[in-house]
């Protein structure tokens, strides 16, 4: 299964909730994430500009944006990011693979 950043933000409201009554979102959306097909690798709370940061296993790139669309539709977050992630055997395929691709730069580098 392919990899996924997940960031997100929590809207105020919903922090205003989970104060008052704290609960572990991860065990809320883990059967979600299971029903598109995925797995949680992991979520920590962060500082800055994202309040959750969690790795996802999706079998695809629909599923890993069908669970960011869900999330978005509820509104309790928001600035979702989902960022696919390569493993550095797939980078260093990518980085063979780039090399016989033929492109020549505009600046005329070789």
């Amino acid at each position: 299964m392919a990899a996924y950043l997940l960031q997100l933000s929590y809207s105020a409201p919903a922090w205003a909730a989970m104060v008052k009554h704290p609960e572990n979102r991860v065990e809320a959306v883990r059967k979600s994430i299971e029903n598109l097909g995925g797995k949680i690798a992991g979520f920590w709370f962060s500082f800055g500009e994202h309040d959750i940061i969690g790795i996802l296993e999706m079998p695809d790139n629909v599923s890993a944006a069908a669970f960011s669309m869900a999330i978005a539709a509820g509104g309790a977050c928001h600035n979702i990011k989902t960022t696919p992630l390569l493993s550095v055997d797939e980078a260093m395929a990518a980085m063979k693979k780039a090399g016989g691709s033929g492109y020549k730069p505009v600046t005329g580098k070789k």
